[in-house]
């Protein structure tokens, strides 16, 4: 092995910030501690996203520490998003290397601002559309899509008929909604026909069922470009579900995959904490 050379060093205070720079992204400031680290925070709402190969590649370089928070989660100006640090007197070649693993893999680090979508509702049901019980769930899917800077252009009651609900789907689309989201019917019962109204549409079919819970019979279609989304009953019951982990992508302009959804039953039971904070699952990150 060669000598590493005090000449081949650079101090920490001289170099994290070469690897900040490298690794940001659109929303994304950059600050510089007294001890030399750099902190990450976001520049504005949105959703957050890591590259974690990329993350994983730099980290496995000597005297470099790079670490955020987890990915695809929303965040609010001024977050703290992570921080880079180095071991004093890290090895010049050390630097390039990240730095060119940055720019390979660029942005390392970033948060897209979510889209003004406008958003169709659908709600069905025998019960709901003759006036026999009062929708709640409306008002509490309008109140998310609020908060993720959307625009509900109409709710729409539909009874358990698959040609009246696709016809309301069609509808919204022609009055300029750019995501539907329908609720009720979405069980396996012979009375429930929201995935099959969701399928005549033309739809291609995505998912139905995931490996989350809460939210096992959560349905994702895309009509053309268009998304539309199955809720299950307990989108309207639980503050996070699997509704919130998928929400968020699609409104920062993701096309959300079969494979991606998949892979959120790794952190996808929620077992209902107390704080529902700490980062073990997908829902202790919303």
């Amino acid at each position: 092995m060669n000598e590493i050379k005090y000449k081949d060093m650079l101090p920490e205070k001289d170099t994290a910030g070469r690897i900040a720079e490298a690794a940001s992204g659109e929303g994304i400031r950059i600050t510089e501690q007294d001890n030399g680290t750099i902190s990450f925070t976001s520049g504005a709402s949105g959703l957050l996203k890591i590259n974690k190969n990329a993350l994983l590649k730099i980290n496995m370089i000597d005297g470099i520490s790079f670490s955020t928070l987890h990915g695809n989660i929303t965040v609010s100006q001024d977050t703290s998003l992570g921080f880079a640090g180095l071991a004093p007197y890290t090895v010049h070649e050390n630097i390039k290397e990240a730095e060119t693993i940055c720019h390979e893999n660029y942005p390392v680090i970033e948060v897209r601002q979510f889209r003004n979508m406008k958003v169709g509702i659908i709600l069905t049901g025998n019960e709901i559309y003759s006036g026999r019980i009062e929708d709640k769930f409306g008002p509490i899917l309008e109140e998310k899509f609020r908060k993720l800077n959307c625009r509900v252009l109409r709710r729409v009651l539909t009874p358990d008929d698959i040609d009246k609900t696709v016809s309301a789907i069609n509808e919204l689309i022609e009055d300029g909604a750019e995501l539907i989201a329908l609720t009720g019917g979405m069980s396996v019962d012979p009375d429930d026909l929201t995935p099959a109204s969701i399928r005549k549409t033309g739809a291609e079919i995505i998912t139905y069922g995931v490996p989350v819970y809460p939210g096992g019979m959560f349905l994702l279609a895309y009509l053309g470009s268009i998304p539309v989304l199955g809720l299950p009953g307990c989108v309207m019951y639980h503050r996070a579900s699997i509704f919130d982990l998928i929400l968020p992508l699609i409104i920062a302009g993701e096309t959300v995959t079969r494979d991606y959804i998949i892979s959120l039953g790794h952190g996808g039971f929620c077992s209902r904490c107390e704080a529902c904070s700490y980062p073990s699952c997908g829902f202790g990150r919303q």
